[in-house]
């Protein structure tokens, strides 16, 4: 009986701790942006917005530019992310870089006007929200 009351209380000092060294950031240390108001009114809407727009082909050059214009914003809130302290641990900063990486591949894609090729490297960039949701989203 010993045995299991230390081991739980092992676990919990252990899960208290891993909780404070990775707990998510909800503002920079110098600017007023929150995480969520960065994800809810640039990640959210700029990852949507791609999803959304590859569905089908894009029409014509205003619809290629716009889903550029989206790419392009995805890429610069990678640089946000990780930017005035907002970073708790590798975690975070492994899903900024894939999502740097991924709308990169996918602006690459976009502005060759290649419509299947951004469908596939959108992936790396659902993939990076998912890496940091497991790890930070309640």
């Amino acid at each position: 009986m010993k045995k299991l009351v230390c081991l739980a209380v092992l676990a919990g000092m252990v899960s208290l701790l891993s909780a404070g060294a990775t707990a998510q950031i909800k503002k920079g240390k110098t600017r007023p942006l929150t995480t969520k108001q960065l994800m809810g009114g640039l990640v959210k809407v700029n990852c949507g917005g791609i999803g959304e727009a590859l569905k089908a082909a894009p029409a014509d050059d205003k619809a290629w530019e716009e889903l550029a214009t989206k790419a392009a914003l995805l890429n610069e809130a990678s640089y946000t992310l990780m930017d005035d302290g907002r970073c708790p641990d590798g975690d975070w900063k492994k899903a900024a870089e894939m999502l740097r990486e991924g709308s990169a591949a996918v602006l690459a894609k976009v502005e060759a006007k290649d419509y299947a090729g951004a469908q596939a490297a959108f992936k790396g960039v659902t993939d990076a929200c998912g890496a940091c949701h497991k790890a930070h989203k309640k």
